[in-house]
């Protein structure tokens, strides 16, 4: 019955429970799991998770080595919750911002039997929520009655994983003629995920011919640098560049991609900031968190290129790893166009990190 959600509806409202403190149920054929996000865990719901059962913390691997846990499952640690701890305990855990004030968390006992994949699909999902990736587990034997007697979303473990591995479809909702400063020939299409995530944006500049490769720039969100003009990075430079460099030359795409922070969401990036004033750099800042060095999905620019009926492109970026996704979700790039500005002294160190250890080509 089309009326009953799928897989995908599932995930929606299992991100929206987590962010407003929900637990959500997980399930394999042979086990299931209450999980809840620790960011949002206050002390009523953990007394009643404790009421269930012997709860566990499942942080990310490179949370786990910031805090000197054994990662067993490589990729996470499956950390044993003290009886005596309350909600803040857990949140310090998952929460670098005290670190230094209060660098001893332990010693934490990391659990080595059993398996991960329910811990592993909370962790994907609470990501996916932007909130910091940490959860809070306590086993079920009988999850499907469970989640319906307590009305609680109900995911596939297995099916949720392989759902969110893969790349959204895009759904077209409108587009308008929008006259810019850098060009008056403007036109802005917006997409809606498929999954009811945040949309993205395609900015056409004046009437570029499908047959040819179009002046492209993918441009990841950027609250503070490109509303507020911040100084820590290049990126409001970069978006005004691009758009000046496509209205010169009469016909280029600006794809608009809500992937602020590297994919970590804003919240998630003021906290990576606030370590960055601690002496870390941004990656650094990024594993303290939890997060990978760039947790951003290019795969959604190649689907709005052919979406638009592109499928060469003169690419504006610095970014090596753009092109290469590029290439790889069927977007041929016959030029790499560097677009150097926006060097101040609050961004010299950023700058230095991006080409250290991402490879941009500054």
């Amino acid at each position: 019955m089309s009326l009953i959600p799928g897989i995908v509806e599932r995930i929606a409202r299992a991100r929206a429970d987590l962010r407003m403190g929900l637990p959500v149920v997980l399930m394999t054929d042979t086990e299931g799991a209450l999980a809840l996000a620790v960011e949002t865990l206050d002390e009523e719901r953990l007394r009643d998770l404790r009421a269930i059962g012997r709860p566990v913390l499942a942080i990310t691997g490179w949370r786990a080595e910031t805090l000197k846990a054994r990662a067993y499952d490589n990729d996470l640690a499956r950390i044993t919750v003290p009886g005596d701890v309350d909600a803040r305990w857990l949140r310090s855990v998952a929460d670098p911002a005290d670190d230094l004030r209060v660098p001893m968390k332990g010693p934490l006992l990391a659990e080595r039997t059993g398996g991960a994949e329910l811990h592993r699909v909370a962790l994907q999902l609470a990501k996916s929520a932007h909130l910091l990736p940490s959860a809070v587990l306590v086993p079920l034997d009988h999850p499907a009655t469970f989640a319906a007697e307590n009305e609680l979303t109900l995911l596939s473990a297995p099916a949720a994983a392989e759902e969110l591995r893969q790349s959204v479809p895009l759904l077209p909702v409108v587009s308008a003629r929008v006259p810019m400063a850098a060009a008056e020939a403007g036109r802005l299409h917006v997409f809606r995920p498929e999954d009811g995530g945040e949309e993205h944006y395609a900015v056409e500049i004046g009437r570029p011919p499908r047959a040819e490769p179009v002046l492209a720039r993918l441009h990841s969100a950027c609250f503070t640098g490109d509303v507020l003009g911040s100084l820590k990075c290049d990126c409001g430079p970069q978006l005004h560049a691009a758009l000046e460099r496509m209205g010169e030359e009469g016909a280029g795409v600006l794809l608009y991609l809500n992937q602020e922070g590297r994919g970590i969401g804003l919240a998630n990036k003021m906290r990576a900031y606030s370590l960055q004033d601690q002496g870390f750099d941004t990656v650094e800042a990024n594993h303290r968190l939890g997060f990978e060095d760039d947790e951003r999905d290019f795969r959604i620019g190649a689907a709005l290129l052919r979406r638009l009926g592109f499928s060469e492109v003169r690419l504006l970026t610095n970014n090596p790893a753009k092109v290469r996704m590029m290439e790889a979700n069927g977007i041929r790039v016959v030029d790499r166009v560097p677009l150097k500005v926006g060097r101040t002294a609050f961004n010299e160190g950023y700058l230095a990190t991006k080409a250290r250890k991402s490879g941009h080509l500054l």
